[in-house]
């Protein structure tokens, strides 16, 4: 494998994991759910059904933003924010090759165990 290959691959892990740590938090998901319904929300419409403060509901958005999951958009005073399905569809194809590679060792054991 080129260095170059090797190098592109350790990005795109690096940039799962960032993905993967910004959603390791219960906040972040349920935020992350109300965001893929697929329209924008005001911090003050995300915060209506929660106990956090708009600052700790922000930060959270923040975390989400720094990864690309969310972005805001702002419409006179106020940032709306939306959610952005690339880094998760990169997060997919991730999973899918990681599960593919597990079936193809799955498959060798079963093999080697069998004969």
């Amino acid at each position: 494998m080129s260095l170059k290959r090797r190098s592109r691959m350790a990005a795109k892990r690096q940039a799962c994991a960032l993905v993967f740590a910004a959603l390791g938090d219960e906040t972040r998901l349920a935020l992350v759910a109300k965001l893929s319904r697929g329209r924008p929300y005001s911090i003050s419409h995300l915060t209506q059904s929660s106990k956090l403060t708009r600052q700790a509901i922000t930060k959270h958005l923040r975390v989400l933003e720094s990864v690309g999951i969310v972005h805001s958009v702002r419409t006179g005073r106020e940032s709306r924010f939306e959610f952005d399905p690339q880094p998760m569809e990169e997060i997919k194809k991730y999973l899918d090759l990681v599960s593919e590679q597990w079936d193809q060792v799955l498959s060798r054991l079963k093999s080697f165990v069998e004969n």
